[in-house]
């Protein structure tokens, strides 16, 4: 079975002190699941500018299918500022209003959403009005709907987030945003498991991820945890892990893979991304499968 995985929201550049990059978190995921045998495809929206031509560009170099993707003649394509810290995490300035920042509803947008297996979304695309309102028409439409909360302040608004809680099917946060999101609903349990519990009952969303940096990450579904207390490698930067480890994650679990075998590959792949330079740095199966045999 080749999975069909549309991804909805931001093309851009990263931006680092010596070079650009094609970014973006759903372009990243988009990508991956691309490498991995999945039919993946993303609703996105460039400037009809050099920068946008160079996605493009790129996009039909990587055999990508980039046909949801429309050009503003007004604004210009997305960029990012990255800045690394000592320990080469990444911090992140968003430049707007962009091209992406007016996604509009499209027919055969709602007709490759309505095919797919999983429909992955994010809140930075909801920080106009536009594209909202976009992503939640199609929403309706979606199967399997996966939100990938990737909060970048001061790009989103608590409300609107908690909206794309209540639509999913699966939410993907970091340690970080289940801290924001345990305290504004007010959960008061102590242990990990227990937040995940309450705010998967608050949201009614059967399955939650949490993903923790260097230590792995926590899968809860259909009423059970898996854990993975993640792979020892040397960072290089952490741009895109977290987008790799969501693809490879979708990408299993629309084939119903067991639900701990999909969390430890998972892992790997980010903990490989994360060992590279760039987001959407070539890692191969035999890679992933090496790294995890080499901790047992």
């Amino acid at each position: 079975m080749q999975p069909k995985v549309v991804c909805f929201g931001e093309t851009l550049w990263d931006i680092f002190p010596d070079k650009k990059v094609i970014g973006g978190a759903p372009l990243n995921v988009a990508l991956r699941l691309h490498s991995l045998g999945a039919e993946s495809s993303i609703i996105s929206r460039v400037g009809n500018d050099q920068d946008g031509k160079g996605i493009l560009d790129y996009l039909k170099k990587e055999s990508f299918d980039d046909h949801l993707i429309q050009i503003d003649k007004e604004l210009q394509t997305g960029n990012v500022q990255v800045h690394l810290d000592k320990m080469n995490t990444a911090t992140y300035t968003i430049s707007e209003p962009v091209a992406w920042d007016r996604i509009s509803i499209e027919e055969a947008h709602i007709e490759r959403i309505a095919q797919s297996d999983a429909f992955i979304f994010g809140s930075l695309s909801c920080r106009n009005s536009i594209s909202r309102n976009t992503l939640f028409n199609y929403l309706s439409h979606a199967k399997f709907k996966v939100f990938d909360a990737n909060l970048r302040p001061p790009n989103y608004q608590i409300k609107t987030v908690i909206k794309l809680m209540l639509e999913a099917d699966m939410i993907k946060l970091n340690d970080e945003e289940l801290e924001e999101l345990i305290t504004f609903y007010q959960i008061s349990s102590k242990s990990i498991e227990g937040q995940i519990i309450d705010l998967s009952k608050k949201t009614t969303t059967p399955i939650m991820c949490i993903t923790l940096g260097a230590k792995g990450a926590i899968l809860y579904a259909e009423g059970k945890f898996y854990k993975n207390s993640g792979y020892k490698v040397t960072v290089k930067d952490t741009v895109g892990a977290g987008d790799s480890f969501l693809a490879s994650l979708v990408f299993q679990l629309v084939q119903t893979k067991p639900f701990q075998k999909a969390l430890d590959t998972s892992c790997a792949m980010g903990s490989l991304v994360a060992s590279k330079k760039g987001g959407n740095a070539y890692v191969s199966v035999q890679e992933v499968e090496n790294l995890q045999n080499s901790d047992k």
